[in-house]
């Protein structure tokens, strides 16, 4: 065999190899029976440079004639008045009230070199003015970018009918729900610069783009360590909630595509982790 064929050989099985090995953040799921669904692990706000996204999403997409989301696209569109509504004080209370004159400071200078006055952050729950504060995202990040918008444009062309796992109101409630202490150091804990952020940022990224769920799920429980059981107020809990409506899915007759935050597929209580126990068989793609 020529030096050449033994080359051109050898790219050709590297290649190959690659190709076998990609995965994404996406899974096939299929019941004993035989009923199948799909599984898409989302990044809420991208850049245009991150598209296009991986052929498993599409592939997944087209297989389906539902889509499914953490809530639904009518109600995420309204989340911004309700959220406003839930986060503010009366007229009768501040956040003077529920936090600590330390933190009430933090907060003063902070957002004074924004020339954001005490009277109109004052009015808001502490978070709620996480939720504001982490809005602004990573510089080129976009919602509208987010795996949710690109998919729900999507299946409003083709015409696919879209749902929720949870409601509008329970959706919130992960953070309403804090106590005011709990709130008031996840403010704080929001002001605590992040070491290596820019290298966290790129190792997720990374992740998501490569589908590995777990260091997914370990690296965003690690971040949410404060204030003490916040990971599975926004992870656990929520997945072990979304379980049965996935199963009542699966069981419809039709198929689904069900688009959840990438961070909730993996660990011993992600979505895949427990319907595995459950006795689903679990393929990613």
């Amino acid at each position: 065999m020529s030096p050449r064929l033994v080359f051109v050989l050898a790219i050709t099985l590297i290649v190959t190899v690659d190709r076998l090995d990609a995965r994404s953040c996406v899974w096939k799921v299929t019941s004993p029976t035989g009923e199948t669904l799909y599984l898409a692990g989302s990044w809420h706000a991208l850049r245009s440079r991150d598209y296009p996204l991986p052929a498993a999403f599409k592939t997944a997409f087209d297989a389906s004639s539902h889509l499914a989301f953490e809530i639904s696209p009518n109600d995420l569109h309204n989340s911004g008045k309700m959220l406003q509504q839930v986060g503010t004080y009366p007229a009768s209370d501040s956040l003077k009230n529920h936090v600590s004159p330390f933190t009430y400071n933090v907060l003063q200078v902070t957002l004074g070199f924004s020339n954001v006055a005490d009277a109109k952050f004052s009015r808001y729950r502490p978070w709620y003015l996480v939720l504001a504060l982490e809005s602004s995202g990573v510089r080129g990040m976009s919602s509208k970018l987010g795996i949710e918008s690109h998919f729900e444009r999507q299946a409003a062309a083709a015409g696919k009918p879209m749902t929720g796992l949870e409601t509008l109101r329970e959706h919130i409630d992960v953070f309403s729900g804090l106590s005011d202490h709990a709130s008031e150091a996840l403010l704080l804990h929001s002001f605590t610069p992040a070491e290596n952020s820019k290298s966290t940022f790129a190792l997720l990224m990374n992740a998501w783009r490569k589908g590995d769920a777990e260091s997914l799920a370990s690296v965003t429980r690690a971040s949410l360590r404060t204030p003490p059981g916040m990971a599975d107020r926004l992870l656990a809990n929520r997945n072990r909630n979304w379980i049965p409506k996935i199963e009542g899915f699966l069981r419809s007759g039709k198929t689904y595509l069900v688009v959840v935050g990438a961070a909730h597929m993996g660990g011993t209580d992600g979505v895949l982790a427990l319907l595995k126990a459950r006795g689903y068989r679990i393929d990613q793609m």
